[in-house]
């Protein structure tokens, strides 16, 4: 059997840490052990994760960080210390439908080529009532009907990222390749994460809904919800399908701001560390932006002149 480990990170969860934390132990595939790394929680998160230390004692592993470690490093310290061949990540308020696990392991046990996996899932309120709402995991099933096939990791690195790490797991195995996680402001956990596993083209993704995210005002991310209409679901598709050539002077103006701003947070960081994925990933990033400038300039030539010193 598969050892299987649910990192969870916590910071002032009090409100509906329980309810998630449930929704893990109900899995019909059981979990072996759940690590928590608490971000040094001032209200009652601490006393919850001992309630449940106390009553499974052979399933938590709790640590309580002795300064804040922030999301990103606090996840590196969770993840890390995670022992199962397969690794969920959790955060503190969302909800697991009962087969998530069972779902995860039984792809990742079909699927040996894959390293990480994410799936769709519901948006749901502070009173649990689910939303009906499209999100960015709606992306694939969009390009899908289009009867396109995906590029994960040429989304990834030049448009945008829709593995939530809410919706992740990956095997323990990957790890020395991801961590530790570099700081780069504005590149969370999970989208290293995905960047890394689509370049080497291990990245999958169930549409199947198999968790709820929880939208409140406490959380630390958000940003994935559109209204479910039409409008949204083509802004959707035009953001994320990368064969889709711009025409207007609006549509090459966002491709290129995008494609800016992921190289900008990239070459930050190469100017003070050395690390070979990241220079990839500028090269990628740049690659993408030479296309689009010689495409701007058939389209629209004069246009070209305008962004070649306004949008580089």
């Amino acid at each position: 059997m598969t050892k299987i480990s649910v990192a969870v990170c916590t910071y002032n969860g009090e409100k509906f840490l329980r309810q998630q934390i449930d929704s893990i132990l109900n899995q019909t595939l059981k979990v072996d052990e759940i690590v928590v790394c608490d971000d040094g929680s001032t209200d009652k998160t601490s006393q919850i994760l001992g309630d449940y230390q106390k009553k499974f004692p052979e399933i938590f592993r709790i640590y309580i960080n002795e300064k804040n470690l922030r999301s990103v490093k606090n996840f590196e310290k969770a993840v890390s210390l995670c022992t199962g061949e397969i690794i969920f990540l959790s955060d503190q308020d969302d909800v697991w439908e009962k087969n998530k696990v069972e779902a995860f392991d039984t792809f990742f046990t079909l699927n040996k080529q894959t390293d990480v996996l994410c799936s769709n899932g519901h948006i749901i309120n502070e009173n649990n009532q689910k939303q009906d709402l499209y999100t960015v995991w709606d992306v694939p099933e969009f390009l899908y009907a289009n009867k396109q096939e995906i590029d994960y990791f040429k989304i990834f690195a030049t448009i945008g990222n829709f593995a939530t790490g809410a919706a992740m797991a990956l095997r323990k195995s990957i790890l020395p390749q991801v961590l530790p996680f570099p700081n780069i402001e504005g590149l969370h956990h999970d989208e290293w994460i995905a960047l890394n596993s689509s370049e080497q083209k291990k990245f999958a993704f169930l549409n199947e809904k198999l968790f709820s995210y929880r939208i409140h005002n406490e959380q630390q991310v958000g940003g994935i919800s559109y209204p479910k209409n039409e409008a949204s679901k083509e802004k959707l598709i035009n953001r994320f399908d990368y064969n889709k050539k711009a025409k207007t002077f609006r549509d090459f103006k966002i491709k290129f701001r995008t494609l800016n701003d992921k190289e900008r947070k990239f070459s930050s960081f190469l100017e003070k560390n050395t690390d070979p994925k990241v220079k990839r990933f500028v090269e990628t990033v740049q690659k993408e932006r030479q296309v689009l400038e010689q495409n701007l300039k058939s389209e629209h030539f004069l246009f070209s002149l305008f962004f070649k010193y306004f949008y580089r």
